[in-house]
């Protein structure tokens, strides 16, 4: 037997739920920004991923309050064109989830969460130097969902990784990255199992 289900029958929160349980894992992005007063913020998304390479952009799913107002992350992007990705491993995933709570404006998570910001090479935002890898980006493009969420495009400028991840061909050590996943609800897992599957030829 299997199970199907209408998802134009379903509530937002129902679909939600499917869709997050199913389409996993998803990486997690520490997004950093700051706001035209040059104020730190940072937050977790697991609405994100990788798009080209060519230009290189990666996207970032950004949801509005409950009142359809921005997040300071979206606010503080909007306002200033330009985030931070950093990649989230293990090692940071509790003070990950602490940058998750909702801090009043102007109050610095990195700070709460005993995270290290450092001062961006390309753009504004500060990149977290006990992240494994970080992403200075500048936004391509955005995108309106109806009235609740963002779709953010950045375009990665630099990129800053941990001594001894990179090899001189450019080949990330994913053991070294560590770099946990969000699954359903409050699920979270890490990618230590790993196998190989070469590409087949004809």
């Amino acid at each position: 037997m299997s199970a199907g289900f209408d998802f134009t029958a379903l509530s937002a929160r129902d679909k939600y739920k499917l869709m997050i349980g199913t389409i996993i894992p998803r990486p997690i992005a520490l997004v950093t920004t700051v706001d035209t007063e040059g104020r730190i913020n940072a937050a977790p998304f697991s609405f994100f991923n990788c798009l080209s390479a060519d230009p290189p952009i990666l996207a970032l799913g950004v949801e509005n309050n409950p009142d359809m107002s921005f997040k300071h992350t979206g606010e503080n992007i909007r306002m200033t064109e330009v985030f931070t990705v950093n990649i989230v491993s293990f090692a940071i995933a509790e003070a990950m989830h602490a940058c998750a709570a909702k801090h009043p404006r102007g109050v610095n998570e990195l700070e709460q969460a005993g995270l290290t910001a450092m001062p961006g090479v390309k753009v504004a935002s500060p990149w977290i130097k006990e992240a494994p890898a970080a992403f200075e980006c500048r936004r391509h493009v955005s995108l309106e969902l109806g009235k609740s969420r963002q779709i953010i495009l950045g375009e990665i400028l630099f990129a800053h990784y941990q001594d001894g991840l990179v090899d001189d061909r450019l080949h990330v050590d994913p053991a070294g990255i560590d770099a946990i996943a969000r699954l359903g609800g409050d699920t979270c897992s890490t990618i230590r199992d790993r196998f190989e599957m070469l590409t087949p030829t004809l």
